[in-house]
């Protein structure tokens, strides 16, 4: 992270979860890595006095932990009602048939033939307001959702509690997250939205901050590959892995992986517009 990133509000390892919101309860996933920060946020959205909810991203097939998601939304009185998927990597979706048998509750997401959300739409449970905001990107079927009644996001890998995402390449695409960002900006820039929830790290308080944060991270980073590639990379048997060694030299090698897949986004965005 560069110094102008905001301090995220809670160090690594201080993130547990818990009830963030008056709508939202954050059930922490025991699944920590490098990749997944303090592990898969799975967000339990319930009106207050209600007894349907919407859940956000199961998470990996966990037994114990969709127990625990069950176990909380049940000690509220309710029923899960619909699950919901901001995308679908495995870290946030191998979960969700086992949860469906679990609670019987339909399952939602983007291009996967079933109940599919788009742009725009509207999702009410229990006197509940989601509203689908595409955000693809980091994934190319990334969602967020926005709950107006707590001037929230829920921004799945969009948007991270901590640190920056990946643009996964090749279904992530620069072009696009740069779009996403955009247009998350617009929404803070109003008011509507003030705090993140993200798909892992703890919540976001200062949501506009942030954000101005990924998309200066991102110039940033796209400006570091061109001068690598112009350096010399550009003529490495890999460049990519090149322009990784260069760039995110002094990022643990056990991220570079990841970080070679949003150079590979990278390379592609500055190709494509030098042509």
């Amino acid at each position: 992270m560069t110094a102008d990133a905001p301090a995220p509000s809670a160090a690594a390892g201080e993130w547990h979860g818990g009830q963030v919101t008056d709508r939202a309860l954050c059930v922490l996933c025991p699944n920590p890595s490098p990749m997944t920060l303090d592990g898969t946020n799975t967000w339990v959205l319930l009106e207050p006095g209600a007894t349907e909810a919407v859940v956000i991203d199961p998470g990996p097939l966990h037994e114990t932990h969709l127990q625990a998601v069950v176990d909380a939304v049940a000690a509220r009185g309710a029923r899960v009602a619909q699950t919901i998927l901001t995308h679908g990597h495995a870290d946030h979706a191998e979960g969700a048939e086992r949860f469906a048998e679990l609670t019987g509750a339909p399952t939602r997401a983007v291009g996967r033939g079933h109940a599919d959300l788009g742009d725009g739409d509207v999702v009410t449970v229990g006197g509940l307001e989601l509203r689908v905001v595409a955000t693809p990107g980091h994934t190319s079927d990334s969602l967020s959702f926005a709950l107006p009644a707590d001037h929230a996001l829920l921004t799945g890998d969009t948007v991270l509690g901590r640190g920056t995402t990946v643009v996964a390449h090749p279904d992530g695409e620069l072009a696009a997250y740069l779009s996403s960002l955009e247009r998350i900006a617009a929404l803070t820039g109003g008011g509507g939205v003030t705090s993140i929830l993200p798909g892992h790290g703890p919540v976001v308080p200062d949501a506009s901050a942030m954000v101005a944060f990924y998309r200066r991270h991102r110039a940033e980073r796209l400006e570091q590959v061109r001068q690598a590639l112009a350096d010399g990379a550009a003529q490495a048997p890999d460049p990519v892995q090149a322009v990784v060694e260069t760039v995110y030299a002094d990022v643990p090698r056990e991220v570079w992986p990841a970080a070679a897949q949003s150079v590979a986004a990278q390379v592609e965005y500055l190709r494509a517009r030098s042509h």
